[in-house]
């Protein structure tokens, strides 16, 4: 069974997403940002990393979007803002970014209370 460390982050940000062709109007979220690691096994300081070395790489990758329009933000500015994209957005910018003897597992992105995307290897 491996072992697993999150990290939760958070970002305001605004956002119009389009949904069958539609724009809606612009309107903001507090984006909750959840990025699971995993790893095989415990180094010799019984660490399987250093959750400060997760929580710079995340907190590099978010750092644009925080009090931004995400639609005026790269990727955004080319791509629909949705939570979905934006978690797949983060996973990919991450995965080659990980701690030595950690592997990025899944990230979440809340938009809203009880509404999260996630993208992962394994959805389990």
């Amino acid at each position: 069974m491996p072992f697993e460390l999150r990290i939760e982050r958070t970002f305001s940000a605004a956002h119009a997403i389009v949904i069958q062709g539609e724009r809606e109007p612009l309107h903001g979220h507090d984006w909750r940002v959840l990025v699971a690691v995993r790893g095989p096994q415990l180094d010799q300081e019984e660490l399987l990393c250093d959750f400060h070395a997760i929580e710079q790489q995340v907190d590099g990758v978010i750092a644009p979007f925080h009090n931004a329009n995400l639609n005026e933000t790269a990727p955004f500015n080319q791509r629909n803002p949705t939570a979905e994209a934006i978690a797949d957005y983060v996973y990919q910018t991450l995965v080659d970014r990980m701690p030595q003897g950690a592997s990025l597992h899944r990230v979440e992105i809340g938009e809203a209370p009880g509404c999260t995307a996630v993208y992962g290897v394994r959805l389990d």
